[in-house]
């Protein structure tokens, strides 16, 4: 079949089996044993799991609810909904049952498929609020023996009902898919809820498969290809990579053992490509450093000297910039002793591309990866586009852009400074939410992103803010927010920021440490504490805090745009921001109403010019009991530093 006829994920599934028929499509890892799918194999799962759905009763528009981490049964479910013409709609599997009752509601789910008892508990404790949901298949059989409801099956049992279709049922269903077209919906992905109730992103075959196929060919991607799947089923980047990505080019999806296996199993697996939100990148770096602090005296000496090496020549290298022989001698050296064993310890000796993307990356974390020779770079997409707005060519690489657009997407900057995009991955709409659409989508299909940014002299988008969120200092000074957050994020000791200022005479900061490198550090320096609020409201901790806001207060004096925006004030918060508690999403963006809300009390005290403010603050234990944290919070000044405008100007 013609590849322009092959526009549906299922038609592309008949065709992988039968083009890479003894291919490897999917990997698992499982008691300890990784277990391997070829194509062929992979399309009789789909098949008898989806002919068992059949038999269940599952008809053509049929939303179906999928509730897990990455397995393959979970990923096979998806072709096989969509093969009877149906919608699958990810849920995030770390969402507390009152989350999910919202999406499975508006999405008028029929059937859920889960992954294990604790998914099945969740939905079975909120199914007296779901009047459309009928049944629930679950993956993983442990613990659910003795559940005797008539709605429950076992994938296993629903696959060998599929297995006694005869082979009239099974031609009827190859003809079905057949009769699938590009148009049609595909799946419904719904937004993490920054600012209000979720919305449910449809996204046809079309968006999908035309986006999936054009990033496979910017990067080179093909069947000899791996990729381990370990992001939220229900995010669109997870969607695009470990599925329409893999049924588009033909590469191998492998699936960990457990999400807290994650590093260990990449680093047997080696994939080819591999994508992170920057916070992992930023542990992986972290956690290199402690160990290095524990390295005897002769491995640091090697280690920060072929390190400098790597600084000064890794990156050209890697750009295919001119390099001296002597410096290309000593970065083979360093290769072989330092770099090439390091990838191997995290899992990227193999890796042919690697993205991050969510929020702005530190330039010196980017910097380290590509120094190794890590081809590293940064994309800008959104659920709305199927994930690719812009990404970065090899050779244009830059740690204060996102790239230029990606194919076939056009982009505009708008008089206010919002970033516009239009593309073939451009959403059908919101489901069951015209207005949001229109409000989002206009006529001509230009889509408002909610970003402020602009095209550099190279073409390349640099992002400043959320739109909505840039605002004013009282002097009339620009106030980005994100921008300052993600400044003060570089640090690897600062694991969440939230700036006020937007009306205010100055911008003030509310950190959150990380634990796991300042604990190192407190070890390191003889700094003895009990909890997480002792160490967070210790004196020397407060005195790195503010050595990092120095820095950001320097870096923003640097520009312009954003040098009235300074930091006057910061503390440092007596617990960490948590999505269980509401104060995040589950995809780890800052709910900002709610914070300015609970935390009123510590934004008036960082304007009024307290020292310090005692606080009281709710938060919702892992059991699901609720209890409060009291803490006195510390507040300290920040020193402001003249633009360098105005230095020069002195001068």
């Amino acid at each position: 079949m013609a590849t322009d006829k092959l526009d549906t994920f299922p038609k592309l599934l008949l065709s992988n089996a039968n083009r890479f028929s003894d291919r490897p499509a999917m990997r698992h890892k499982d008691f300890g044993i990784w277990q391997t799918w070829t194509w062929a194999e992979t399309l009789t799962q789909v098949r008898d799991f989806s002919l068992g759905l059949k038999a269940l009763g599952f008809v053509a528009g049929d939303k179906v609810a999928i509730v897990g981490t990455n397995r393959p049964r979970l990923y096979w479910a998806l072709t096989a909904i969509q093969a009877l013409g149906g919608v699958p709609v990810p849920v995030y599997s770390d969402s507390v049952a009152e989350e999910m009752v919202y999406v499975l509601q508006h999405a008028e789910v029929r059937f859920a498929v889960v992954q294990d008892q604790e998914q099945t508990d969740k939905i079975l404790s909120i199914k007296d609020e779901l009047p459309e949901l009928e049944t629930i298949i679950y993956d993983w059989e442990r613990g659910l023996g003795d559940y005797d409801e008539p709605f429950l099956h076992s994938f296993a049992t629903v696959q060998e009902l599929g297995r006694g279709a005869d082979d009239a049922a099974r031609q009827k269903w190859k003809d079905q898919i057949n009769a699938g077209k590009g148009e049609d919906l595909s799946v419904m992905l719904y937004t993490s809820g920054t600012t209000g109730k979720p919305k449910g992103v449809m996204l046809s075959y079309d968006n999908l498969v035309i986006s999936a196929r054009n990033a496979n060919a910017f990067d080179g991607f093909d069947e000899n290809d791996e990729i381990i799947a370990y992001l939220p089923l229900a995010w669109v980047g997870d969607h695009i990579f470990s599925y329409a990505q893999s049924l588009t080019s033909g590469y191998c999806v492998c699936c960990p053992e457990s999400p807290d296996t994650v590093t260990e199993n990449r680093r047997e697996i080696a994939p080819t490509y591999f994508f992170a939100p920057p916070r992992v990148f930023e542990g992986l770096l972290t956690d290199i450093m402690v160990r290095m602090e524990d390295a005897s005296a002769l491995k640091q000496k090697m280690f920060h000297h072929f390190l400098g090496v790597a600084n000064r020549v890794g990156e050209k290298l890697l750009n295919g910039d001119s390099v001296g022989l002597l410096d290309r001698l000593r970065y083979k050296l360093g290769d072989f002793l330092v770099y090439g064993p390091l990838k191997n310890r995290l899992g990227m000796s193999r890796m042919k591309v690697g993205y991050t993307a969510g929020e702005a990356i530190g330039p010196e974390i980017f910097s380290f990866y590509r120094s190794l020779g890590l081809n590293l770079k940064q994309l800008y997409g959104q659920t709305e586009a199927s994930v690719y707005i812009t990404a970065q060519p090899d050779g244009q690489i830059s740690a204060d852009t996102v790239g230029t657009p990606s194919p076939d997407v056009e982009i505009e900057i708008a008089d206010n400074g919002e970033v516009l995009y239009r593309s073939p991955g451009t959403f059908i709409g919101y489901y069951k939410n015209d207005e949001a659409t229109r409000e989002t989508k206009n006529a001509e299909g230009w889509v408002k992103t909610g970003d402020a940014g602009f095209l550099d002299a190279q073409g390349h988008l640099r992002i400043i803010d959320r739109a909505k969120d840039v605002g004013k200092l009282a002097d009339g000074s620009m106030f980005p927010p994100k921008y300052i957050e993600n400044k003060l994020k570089f640090f690897p000791n600062i694991k969440e920021a939230v700036a006020i200022g937007d009306g205010r005479e100055y911008a003030a900061v509310m950190l959150n440490i990380d634990l796991q490198p300042v604990a190192n550090w407190a070890e390191r320096n003889n700094i003895a504490y009990g909890s997480y609020q002792e160490l967070a409201n210790h004196p020397k901790v407060y005195d790195m805090m503010g050595d990092h806001v120095d820095q950001v207060n320097r870096d923003l004096a640097a520009e312009e745009r954003v040098a009235g925006a300074q930091i006057a004030r910061f503390l440092v918060l007596h617990k960490e921001l948590d999505a269980d508690d509401g104060e995040l999403t589950r995809t780890m963006k800052v709910r900002r109403s709610l914070i300015n809300e609970r935390y009123g009390d510590l934004i008036d005290a960082l304007y009024d010019g307290s020292s310090e403010k005692f606080v009281e603050t709710e938060v919702v234990f892992e059991d699901g009991r609720k209890g409060k944290i009291a803490a006195t919070v510390q507040i300290r000044d920040a020193k402001r530093h003249a633009p360098e405008a105005m230095k020069e100007a002195a001068e």
